[in-house]
């Protein structure tokens, strides 16, 4: 999933997408936050985590949602890049 934004740098209209750039589940804990801490960590020092954190037009932003299906939860980490760091990334990482 990715919505299209288009912003001004440097007096040049820049193409931004924000992409879902990694996601996990989360079974039922009494503080899913604070267990998601370790995998967003883990995520976040991957060769993957790094690239988006350097790569990302604002900082990467995480959501949780819960899931009915398994009584847990879905996390989500959403990123803005540009087009061209958006081609990059779905390219090496993307599916």
């Amino acid at each position: 999933m990715y919505l299209n934004q288009f912003n001004v740098i440097n007096d040049q209209v820049v193409e931004i997408k924000t992409a879902v750039v990694h996601r996990f589940q989360m079974g039922d804990v009494d503080d899913p936050d604070l267990y998601a801490a370790q995998p967003l960590w883990e995520w976040q020092q991957s060769e993957m985590g790094q690239w988006v954190m350097n790569h990302a037009v604002d900082q990467p932003e995480w959501h949780r949602q819960t899931d009915h299906l398994t009584y847990g939860y879905s996390y989500i980490v959403t990123a803005k890049l540009t087009a061209k760091d958006y081609t990059y990334w779905i390219l090496k990482w993307g599916s």
